[in-house]
């Protein structure tokens, strides 16, 4: 799916995990996220294709200029009920912040989600992202006051909630 803007949204292929691996273990450090309890210590970051290649769950990556340069995805939300899915791994290098991106991929994450039946979407996030939670607030996302399902992400400290 082509966007304005100069970037583009696809799905993530094998060949992008290194690259995808990489903006996460730049771009979590840079908020305080590299400790424990955050996502850049999940098994899956180094085989994002692989764990987001079962039902249920896509990954994308945004180009900019043919180059990867940021991604994100859902899967079902681990511990919740079925309707729920979980906005996952959203990360994007500084070049591509600020240019619309990151309210496409939201976009085409929660349609594509709802297509595939379900309800509602959390997420999780950290103080100190204050870009990001701007945007899911703009994306229609409510604040709630505590983690939802079993992520295992217990240094993230703000959570949010989106019918879809």
């Amino acid at each position: 799916m082509a966007v304005a803007l100069n970037f583009t949204l696809r799905p993530i292929e094998p060949r992008d995990d290194a690259t995808v691996a990489a903006i996460i273990r730049r771009v979590m450090p840079e908020f305080g996220a590299d400790g424990p309890g955050f996502a850049i210590h999940d098994a899956e970051v180094d085989a994002m294709c692989a764990a987001y290649a079962r039902p249920r769950a896509a990954y994308f990556v945004v180009e900019r200029d043919g180059v990867v340069q940021g991604g994100g995805g859902f899967a079902p939300l681990d511990g919740a009920d079925a309707a729920t899915c979980e906005l996952r791994k959203m990360y994007f290098l500084p070049g591509l912040r600020g240019l619309g991106a990151g309210r496409a991929l939201i976009a085409h994450c929660l349609e594509s989600a709802r297509t595939l039946g379900f309800r509602q979407c959390y997420l999780e996030t950290l103080t100190g992202m204050d870009a990001a939670q701007s945007l899911y607030l703009a994306s229609g996302f409510r604040r709630i006051e505590h983690a939802l399902g079993a992520t295992g992400h217990h240094g993230c400290n703000r959570f949010y909630l989106r019918e879809l």
